[in-house]
This record gives structure tokens, C-alpha cells and sequence, in this order.
């Protein structure tokens, strides 16, 4: 390599040619055995060495790119792959690997569909990568109807994605991905009925996916199947059954079969799940320098010595001590318990924290609430918080346990916070609107409910708010905001379709 031959003159065309042809091998070998070690970020910074002498070479510029999606050099890889495209505009694979790194790591759409765009003009000369450009085009535009912030982007965003959809169903019926996002976007747009026989097929060839199975059991909820629905729960967790996602929506479906004390027991058995899943001493130990990747599987099966458990403040009939001084007592011994977690412990992937929190507030924290447990709720609450003070969902459920408790000035404060954090938040936007109506400020609950509806123009609660609102002041919009939310509740999941993860 360090003989390659730089000059770019005619005589010197065949020692160029031969010199690159070993430089290529070298690189070749280098690759298979970095590739081994899973040391992509090195392997990434060889190749990048070689760049100077390999102008205008498609396989060592793809040879990089591959690398740098690899290490996670995300921006790199789609920039090294877009040079790859300007070389080889007919191989349809380049394009779509870098629309698949703007779609799934950068959520860079618009540059996904220009990139899937240029695949779909190379019309059949894109062999079988034609319906693969027409589902990476039909995700940008179905994500883009996810951020659009007024109606008729969205409805226009949606519409292109079905319409993208379709084509790539057409082209491919085989497809299970394809089916499972026609599916996904019919769900979106609440054609639930419609939505099930593309989801059918998919689950036809690929019957044991886990979001084919998740999205079966909302559609199932949203036609309020319930019991239906969480057979068909059980069974993708038999299946996975370390998928949070899914344990999730078991609480809520647990939660209108059997109410939320019997779904406290799933949320128990998921932060048990958190503590053996993540071995929080490896991960503080985790060279972050490394290339090579952690295991996605379980991290150890060593415990770490932290016991994650539900607060139980019940008063008690029988015991030497007072049902307050209990409660107190319980609370001081699982605090310090778990508080070790959000200090010295809190390394590793933002996700496994995330979870974790999720946990706390959308199963445990809301289901003690539901149950009237206020203690309970609270100390969920402090436990998220110890994770992420200033998260937002921390703030909205803080409003919640004081509104519920007589504190409305608190609450509205709270929810302040937490609106300034996420000015989009959708459920800080309905819970803010619906106290202030109930407090007599109803102009201002009557903005704060149409811009929930601005965010989330299928969510009934938000419609039926605002249907209180006008009504308090003798509007006659009352009824159609009424109606409107009697008609999406009607087919509304139990959790939203947009848990389902969009990816290529």
C-alpha cells in the first residue's frame, strides 16, 4: 500500500490500475478480519487512509461506507454513500443503504426520499430493490404525517404513503415487511378493518414477528377485542419475551380486563425483567472507546445487587408499628434501595434508562393512580425523577398525582413546566386544557385543547374536552366535537399505533 501509485497522468494508467488492485486485496483481507473483531470503527479509519489514492474506486469508497454504518458514524456513511451512488448511478444498493441510515439512525427523510426517488427512476433496471425504494418512500411520508404539525400536511403526507405503500405491495405481495406497513398505515389513518388483511399475509409468512403480533393485538383493542387481544399478547411474549414494548401494552390490557391491581403484578415482574436484563457493574465498567459493540442479548445474568420493587403502603391491621410510621419506613428502605441506580450506577445506552422511567410513570405510577394509591404513585414519581429531573413525563405525572389530590395551582404549575420542556406534548396539552376549564378559564382550556388536537387530531379525550369547553359557553360546535370523539374512541387502541416502531 504504501507503493500505491498517486499520480493520475496517461503513463502512468497500468502501474496505477495494478497497484490499486493490490491495495484492494489488502483491504479486502484487512476487512474480513477487523469485520470478525467487530472493530468497524478502526476498520473505518484504514479505509478513510485510503482514500487519498482511490479516487473515483466504487468498491473502496463502498468498502468505507459500510464501515462507517457500522461504527455508528452515521452522517459519515450516508456522505461516503451518496459518492458511491454519483459513481455507480444504475447499482440501486448505495442509495438505498443511505436512505435506510437517514430513515432508521439520522431521521432525515426528505433525503431518504430523494434518495429512494432515484432507485424508483431506474424503473425495472431496479430489479427486485423497486419495491424496497417504493416502502422506504412510503415510510418517510408516513413519519412525516407523524411530525406534520397542520391537518392537511398531514392528510397529504398520508395520503402519499398509502399510495406508496400500495405500489410496493403490488410489486411485491410477498413481501411480510411491505404487508406489515401497509398494515401499520392503514391502522394510522384508523382503517382498522382494512388494515387487517395485509397484516394477515405478513403474519402468514412471518408468523412469530413481534410487531406483527404487537400490531394484530392493537388492532384487536381498537375493535375492543380485549380478551382477544391479550391471547394474541401472550403469545408474542412467549415468543420474546424480554420485549418491553409488549409488556407494556399486557399492563394496559390487564388494566380493562381485571383493573389495575392485578396489573401492578406485570409491572413488578418487568422491573425484575430490567434488573437481570442490564448488569449495571459491567456497564459501569464498559470501555466507551471500544468498537466493538455490545452484546444486544442480556448483558450478564451476575446480580448487581439493587432490588427494584413496587412500594407498598397499605395500612396494615396486625404489627407493633403505626400504619404512617409503616409507610415511612418502607419508603426510606426501597429509596435506598434503588437510589444507587441514578447516581453512581447510571451508565450505559440512554434506552435501558428510558425504560426504566417508562416504567415507573406509564405502568406503576399510572395504575396506582387508577387504583387510588396516591402514596404509591408519588414515590413512582421520585423514583423517574431521580433519572430525569427535568424530564417532562416526570412533570406531566407530578401535575396529575397533585390535581388528583385538591392541588390545582400546583398542578398547573407542573404542567407549565413540563409544556415549556415539550411545547408538543400532547397529553401535557389535554391535561393542562381540562384544568383550566374546570376552573372557570375556559378560553384559554379551549386553546390549549385545539392545539392538543393540532398535535394528535384522532385522540377523543382532546375532542371530548373541547366538546366540555365549547359547551360551558353555549357553543353550538359542542355536539360535533361530541360526535367526533364518540367516533374515534370507537376505534381507538390501547395504546397508540405509533408505539410500532417505522424502520427499513
Amino acid at each position: 500500500i504504501g507503493e500505491a501509485v498517486i499520480s493520475r497522468t496517461p503513463e502512468h494508467q497500468e502501474a496505477r490500475e495494478s497497484s490499486m488492485q493490490d491495495a484492494s486485496s489488502v483491504y479486502d483481507l484487512l476487512s474480513i478480519a477487523m469485520a470478525r473483531r467487530g472493530q468497524y470503527a478502526m476498520l473505518s479509519e484504514c479505509l478513510e487512509r485510503a482514500m487519498k489514492f482511490s479516487y473515483n474506486e466504487f468498491h473502496l469508497w463502498y468498502q468505507l461506507g459500510l464501515s462507517l454504518m457500522a461504527s455508528g458514524k452515521n452522517e459519515g456513511a450516508v456522505s461516503v454513500l451518496k459518492e458511491c451512488v454519483a459513481m455507480k448511478p444504475q447499482d440501486p444498493i448505495p442509495p438505498l443503504l443511505a436512505a435506510k441510515v437517514c430513515i432508521n439512525q439520522l431521521h432525515w427523510l426528505e433525503d431518504a426520499v430523494s434518495l429512494s426517488a432515484g432507485v424508483v427512476a431506474l424503473g425495472e433496471g431496479a430489479g427486485e430493490f423497486l419495491p424496497r425504494a417504493h416502502l422506504a418512500i412510503g415510510l418517510c411520508r408516513s413519519l412525516q404525517a407523524s411530525d406534520a404539525t397542520l391537518k392537511a400536511d398531514r392528510d397529504e403526507f398520508n395520503r402519499r404513503a398509502l399510495q406508496s405503500l400500495r405500489k410496493a405491495h403490488a410489486l411485491d405481495p410477498g413481501d411480510p415487511q411491505i404487508s406489515f406497513y401497509l398494515s401499520l398505515q392503514l391502522a394510522l389513518v384508523r382503517q382498522v378493518s382494512e388494515a387487517m388483511e395485509p397484516l394477515q399475509s405478513a403474519l402468514n409468512i412471518r408468523g412469530d414477528d413481534p410487531h406483527s403480533l404487537h400490531l394484530l393485538t392493537l388492532l384487536l383493542s381498537a375493535q375492543k377485542h380485549y380478551q382477544h387481544a391479550l391471547d394474541t399478547l401472550k403469545l408474542a411474549i412467549n415468543q420474546h419475551p424480554d420485549n418491553f414494548n409488549l409488556l407494556f401494552t399486557k399492563v394496559k390490557l390487564e388494566e380493562v380486563l381485571f383493573g389495575p391491581a392485578a396489573a401492578l403484578q406485570t409491572c413488578a415482574e418487568m422491573l425484575q425483567l430490567w434488573q437481570s436484563r442490564y448488569d449495571l457493574t459491567r456497564l459501569s465498567e464498559e470501555d466507551d472507546t471500544s468498537s466493538i459493540p455490545p452484546d444486544p442479548g442480556p448483558l450478564s445474568k451476575k446480580p448487581s445487587g439493587l432490588h427494584l420493587t413496587l412500594p407498598d403502603f397499605q395500612e396494615t391491621e396486625t404489627g407493633s408499628q403505626s400504619a404512617p410510621s409503616l409507610a415511612v419506613s418502607r419508603l426510606e428502605q426501597a429509596m435506598s434501595e434503588v437510589s444507587a441506580i441514578s447516581s453512581a450506577h447510571r451508565h450505559g445506552p440512554a434506552y435501558i434508562w428510558t425504560t426504566l422511567e417508562h416504567i415507573w410513570l406509564q405502568a406503576a405510577g399510572e395504575l396506582f393512580m387508577a387504583d387510588g394509591r396516591m402514596k404509591e404513585a408519588q414515590f413512582c414519581v421520585q423514583e423517574a425523577g431521580t433519572l430525569f429531573p427535568a424530564s417532562h413525563s416526570v412533570l406531566l405525572l407530578k401535575g396529575r398525582v397533585a390535581e388528583l389530590r385538591g392541588n390545582d395551582t400546583e398542578a398547573k404549575s407542573l404542567y407549565d413546566e413540563a409544556l415549556a420542556i415539550n411545547p408538543r406534548g400532547h397529553q401535557i396539552l389535554l391535561h393542562l386544557g381540562k384544568l383550566l376549564v374546570r376552573t372557570g378559564r375556559v378560553g384559554l382550556g379551549e386553546k390549549m385543547l385545539r392545539d392538543a388536537i393540532q398535535v394528535e387530531n384522532t385522540a377523543h379525550e382532546a375532542w371530548s374536552g373541547l366538546g366540555e369547553a365549547l359547551e360551558s359557553r353555549g357553543s353550538a360546535q359542542a355536539p360535533d366535537c361530541f360526535l367526533t370523539a364518540l367516533e374515534l374512541e370507537s376505534s381507538c387502541p390501547i395504546r397508540p399505533f405509533t408505539i410500532i416502531p417505522r424502520e427499513l
